[in-house]
C-alpha cells in the first residue's frame, strides 16, 4: 500500500514541477515578446474557435454591425511553398521561403467584435518595426484607406491572421513580410 502511496506522491509532484516549468517559459515568451514590441506568432485558437490567414477587403457597418468580407489563403513555406509555387508559376523560387496561395479569391462573410484585439506593425520614429495593438474603430478607417494615428510598417496586403468564433472575429495580426 506504501509504495503506491509514494508513486501517486511522485507523479503529483512531477505533474506541479512541469506546469510551474512550462508557466515560466510562457511568462519569458511574453516577457521577450513585449520587451521585444513584436508577436512571435499569432496566439493558437482555443477550443471552438479557428485561425485563418488571408487579407482584408472590406471592413464597415451593414444592418446595425461590424462586417468583415475576408479572402482565405494559404500562407506556405519550407518544400510546401516550393512545390506549390512551381505548380502554380512554373517557378519554385520562393523568396524568404514563404508562398501565399490565394486560390479562390472568394470571400467569407464574418462579423467583427467590437472588442476586437487588433494587432498591426508599425513604424514610429526611432522604435523601429513593432506590433502595436490599435481599437478596432482605427483598423476600419485603415482599410477604408482613411487616415489613421499610426504609421504602419507595411499596408495590411502583407496578409492578416483572424481568429474566429462560429461567425465572429474575436482578434486580427498583420502579418510581417520580410
Amino acid at each position: 500500500m506504501k509504495p503506491k502511496l509514494s508513486l501517486v506522491i511522485f507523479a503529483a509532484a512531477a505533474i506541479l514541477v512541469a506546469a510551474a516549468f512550462s508557466g515560466s517559459h510562457l511568462l519569458t515568451a511574453r516577457a521577450a515578446q513585449h520587451s521585444s514590441g513584436f508577436l512571435l506568432l499569432p496566439p493558437a485558437a482555443p477550443a471552438g474557435q479557428q485561425v485563418l490567414y488571408g487579407h482584408i477587403k472590406s471592413l464597415g457597418t451593414k444592418g446595425g454591425h461590424l462586417e468583415l468580407r475576408f479572402d482565405p489563403a494559404f500562407l506556405l513555406s519550407g518544400l510546401t511553398a516550393t512545390r506549390a509555387k512551381l505548380e502554380d508559376t512554373g517557378s519554385g523560387e520562393v523568396p524568404n521561403d514563404t508562398y501565399t496561395r490565394d486560390e479562390s479569391h472568394k470571400l467569407l462573410t464574418y462579423l467583427m467584435s467590437p472588442t476586437a484585439r487588433v494587432t498591426v506593425l508599425t513604424n514610429e520614429g526611432t522604435k523601429g518595426i513593432s506590433s502595436t495593438v490599435i481599437p478596432v474603430s482605427e483598423l476600419v478607417r485603415i482599410v477604408q484607406g482613411k487616415p489613421n494615428h499610426h504609421k504602419l510598417y507595411e499596408p495590411l496586403d502583407s496578409g492578416i491572421w483572424i481568429r474566429v468564433r462560429i461567425d465572429t472575429v474575436r482578434e486580427v495580426d498583420q502579418q510581417y513580410k520580410p
